[in-house]
């Protein structure tokens, strides 16, 4: 027997101006529907999503609602009173439905607030980091007890641990859901239904019942069902066009029909050839070609802002083809490792070395170097009409559809942009720097998932250094070598993969949740004026140990591989911690052979 209606959908279409978002888009959402809704930049997955909380109308279509539906619906921008407090932010959601008198609305606050997270109800809701404003936001929906709650892009300021918890939340509550997400794991954990909204597809969508892996599938054969379709669409307009060359008579009743069909297979043909057009983006990042081994280094690195620390005597060596996902609580320091490394900001202490000469990209998740009033064409190519991209000239009209722009949006103000194409222009100046060692942090908010795959190639790719900060698991889990965890309050861990980290957080409990008094940082080392005769002999045989450890770390990632043991946890277990070690000493004795160097250089300087 099917469950009950919550919500139809027949006929919807929306543009904006002379560009059409999407056209007779039809489904319906039941009771228990826990919906994944995907599709690429500019589908109208945030139209659509507005439309169903009825905050906009569609301009065609109907959206049929159950009587008195609660719907809540957390946007991706949230507002709130100003000078409000979290408690009188979800209390005004409560009461402006109209729900529950004075009593019982406190209670229903304070127990949505628990569920939240939020343990002090009088904090200003305008002091809120972005993660737990998205949080409130949810509080405000979850007050109103929805039979239907709607999320658009829940997990773009959230960390790591955060989205663990709304996946927990999402699988007791509410009864059912429509989320916005281009994070995949997410996805495949919360989604039972999966909805693309892509013009692809005739309908406009395409609808699944199961996993978002179950989509992949069904995407695939789709596909492949709609190009075999198109191939004998082709032939026989091939065949039609033949016969119309051959000049038929039209006043006749049967040549008449034949030569309408044979333009409504024309014009069918064209539409599916336009739905089938690529649309997808062209990433790829350039290197220098540099052949040096050591890119950048740092030993004994400590940085604290006030009694809070942000890493303790850090030791980290960047090589090429070394690519390092830093993973941490919302407030544990990301950025601020990320911006040490680029040299925006110096340590308390510790020492960094970089190569001669180092190129770095960096991709700042603030995008403050995008200047709002400019337009499109100038945050592309500010010089004049063409890029160098690869010693060769590229036009700004080309260059702009490599990045998904149409000639006609060259003139848009950058402030009337989107998020994702606000990314995709900075994504877009990377791509002209050739560098030795790419900065990533958070590249990944606002993009569409045919954008992160695309992405996900180009890094593997890339030949240089990475350190990638990002809260998609999927791309951090496929790109990076290791994984450099910090707790919040200093410390550092070395992890294999994202699973080792997920399953030493899963022991641990929410590393979020801890917050002790950070250690007092350590003086900076003392440095010898010249080595020692062991120092010396140290110094000569270090090549010979870093070789002999950087085979090690091999062989260890070998083990760690082999398909032989991939149905062992405890074994698959024991081997990565056996590739976390090895590769941590080969940093160790990077970072020792640079130290000694440094004091051999400075002893050769004074002699």
């Amino acid at each position: 027997m099917p469950l009950p209606i919550l919500l139809g959908c027949q006929g919807l279409a929306k543009s904006y101006g002379d560009r059409e978002i999407f056209r007779d888009v039809t489904f319906t959402l039941h009771e228990g529907d826990r919906v994944g809704l995907v599709g690429p930049n500019g589908a109208g997955k945030s139209t659509l999503l507005r439309i169903l909380s009825d905050a906009e109308s569609p301009d065609e279509g109907v959206c049929t609602r159950r009587k008195s539906l609660r719907v809540g619906y957390v946007g991706q921008h949230p507002v709130f009173p100003p000078g409000a407090s979290v408690e009188a932010a979800v209390a005004r959601a409560a009461s402006g439905a109209g729900l529950l008198d004075g009593n019982e609305r406190a209670l229903r606050v304070a127990e949505v607030l628990a569920k939240t997270g939020f343990s002090d109800p009088g904090l200003g809701a305008d002091r809120l980091s972005g993660g737990w404003r998205t949080r409130l936001a949810i509080a405000c929906a979850l007050v109103l007890d929805p039979e239907l709650l709607l999320l658009d892009e829940p997990t773009n300021h959230l960390d790591l641990e955060s989205i663990l918890w709304l996946e927990k939340l999402l699988a007791s509550e509410p009864e059912g859901f429509v989320v916005v997400s281009h994070d995949r794991y997410f996805l495949q954990a919360v989604g039972k239904r999966m909805i693309d909204l892509d013009r692809v597809y005739p309908e406009g969508l395409l609808s699944v019942d199961g996993s978002y892996a179950d989509l992949l599938e069904a995407r695939d054969a789709t596909l492949a069902s709609q190009a075999s379709y198109q191939e004998s669409l082709a032939n026989r307009v091939r065949n039609e066009l033949a016969w119309l060359r051959r000049g038929p008579k039209a006043r006749r009743t049967k040549a008449k029909a034949r030569i309408e069909a044979a333009g409504r297979s024309i014009e069918e043909l064209s539409a599916g050839r336009e739905r089938a057009q690529a649309t997808t983006v062209g990433l790829d990042f350039a290197a220098s070609g540099r052949k040096t081994k050591r890119l950048w280094l740092c030993r004994g690195l400590s940085k604290a802002f006030g009694d809070r620390a942000i890493v303790q005597e850090l030791d980290l060596v960047l090589t090429p083809g070394r690519r390092v996902g830093v993973l941490g609580p919302n407030g544990s320091g990301k950025t601020t490792l990320l911006r040490m490394i680029v040299g925006a900001i110096a340590p308390d202490s510790g020492e960094i070395e970089r190569a001669e000469g180092l190129k770095i990209a960096y991709f700042d998740q603030t995008r403050r170097t995008l200047d709002p009033a400019v337009s499109l064409r100038r945050a592309l190519a500010p010089e004049g009409d063409t890029v160098v991209f690869r010693d060769r000239p590229v036009h700004v009209v080309g260059w702009a559809k490599r990045f998904l722009f149409r000639p006609e949006d060259l003139d848009t103000p950058v402030s009337r942009l989107s998020g994702g194409e606000r990314a995709r222009i900075v994504l877009a100046r990377l791509m002209l720097e050739p560098c030795d060692l790419l900065v990533l942090d958070e590249p990944t908010n606002d993009l569409d998932i045919p954008t992160l795959e695309v992405l996900e190639e180009t890094l593997l790719d890339f030949p240089g250094a990475l350190v990638l900060v990002t809260h998609d698991r999927y791309l951090i889990d496929r790109v990076s070598t290791e994984i450099l965890a910090l707790d919040g309050r200093g410390g550092a861990e070395r992890y294999a993969d994202y699973a080792q980290w997920e399953a030493r957080a899963s022991e641990r409990g929410d590393p979020g949740e801890s917050r002790a008094t950070p250690e007092e940082l350590t003086a900076p080392r003392a440095k010898k004026k010249k080595l020692g005769y062991l120092e010396q002999r140290e110094w000569e045989g270090m090549e010979e140990r870093i070789l002999a450890a950087e085979e090690n770390a091999e062989r260890m990632r070998q083990r760690a591989e082999d398909p032989g043991v991939a149905t062992d946890a405890a074994a698959l277990q024991e081997r990565f911690q056996d590739l976390a070690a090895a590769r941590g000493e080969v940093d160790r004795l990077y970072a020792r052979w640079a130290e000694l160097e440094e004091k051999r250089g400075g002893a050769e300087g004074k002699e």
